[in-house]
């Protein structure tokens, strides 16, 4: 799909309230994209629509939670009513968890679960048919550097990311003959809200902790906005698999290299994160 000129394109934006998933949005109606977007954050959905409007975009947004199936359902529904297949879905939508799985609760679980995992199949689910209907579009699922290089301050996150790009790798060798691509998006080290947002156990849940983490993200300063460029780039590059920032890629490669150096590396990480080391 060319991403220069979305003029005459729809694109479906999860989580475009803030992140990626806003910067995604806003540089897909740049390129003169119409948008569907929907978010559980209100007011950064509603900057968001403002702003595509103000380029002259049509945009649908909604209060959606990509975990509700019923909620996705609807959506999807008037969505298909009001529009038909989109021609780009961005399943974006998505939470941290910093812990180790034996400080992770069964709540957790639930939680992270249902949007990393489940939110993405009830995008695929409810948005893909009409896609594939008409014989054309492009999917793209926000896996993780996390989703090849696990982290054991990450168990539970890394788990969900690994599941998404599972998920991306099989769907897109189902849809190979059907017209669909799919792209599965590992940014890497991204300075993003979810720093912040992100739930903690254990040893995260400190202040002092969740400022290292933060801080050490601010530092790397690599933006969503750089990411957004990097999905359409990918889109139109038709990539299987995009790892973003030079350190996803190096974690990339290193996991094909060496799986055993890999653990090495991740574990210091994660002992740096936590300022063990």
């Amino acid at each position: 799909m060319e991403t220069a000129n979305l003029t005459g394109r729809t694109v479906l934006v999860t989580g475009a309230g803030s992140g990626i998933g806003r910067e995604t949005a806003l540089l897909c109606a740049a390129r003169g994209a119409d948008l569907v977007v929907c978010d559980v954050d209100d007011a950064g959905l509603a900057e968001v629509e403002a702003a595509a409007r103000a380029r002259g975009r049509s945009v649908l947004a909604r209060h959606v939670d990509v975990a509700d199936r019923e909620a996705m359902r609807a959506f999807s529904q008037e969505v298909e009513a009001q529009i038909g297949a989109v021609d780009l879905l961005v399943n974006n939508a998505g939470v941290g968890l910093a812990a180790g799985f034996l400080d992770t609760e069964l709540e957790d679980w639930d939680w992270i679960v249902s949007i990393n995992i489940l939110g993405v199949v009830h995008g695929c689910h409810f948005f893909l048919p009409p896609m594939v209907a008409r014989g054309s579009g492009h999917v793209v699922n926000l896996a993780s550097m996390a989703g090849y290089f696990a982290n054991p301050a990450l168990v539970a996150y890394s788990a969900t990311k690994f599941a998404v790009l599972g998920l991306s790798e099989g769907l897109r060798d189902e849809l190979h003959t059907a017209g669909i691509s799919v792209t599965a998006i590992c940014p890497g080290i991204i300075n993003t809200p979810i720093t912040r947002n992100s739930r903690a156990r254990g040893a995260a849940d400190d202040p002092a902790a969740r400022e290292r983490f933060v801080k050490l993200y601010q530092r790397r300063n690599y933006g969503p906005e750089r990411v957004a460029v990097n999905i359409l780039k990918a889109v139109e590059r038709d990539r299987g698999v995009a790892p973003v920032a030079p350190e996803a890629w190096v974690g990339y490669g290193l996991k094909r290299l060496s799986p055993r150096l890999t653990g090495w590396v991740s574990r210091r990480i994660a002992a740096a994160a936590e300022n063990k080391e």
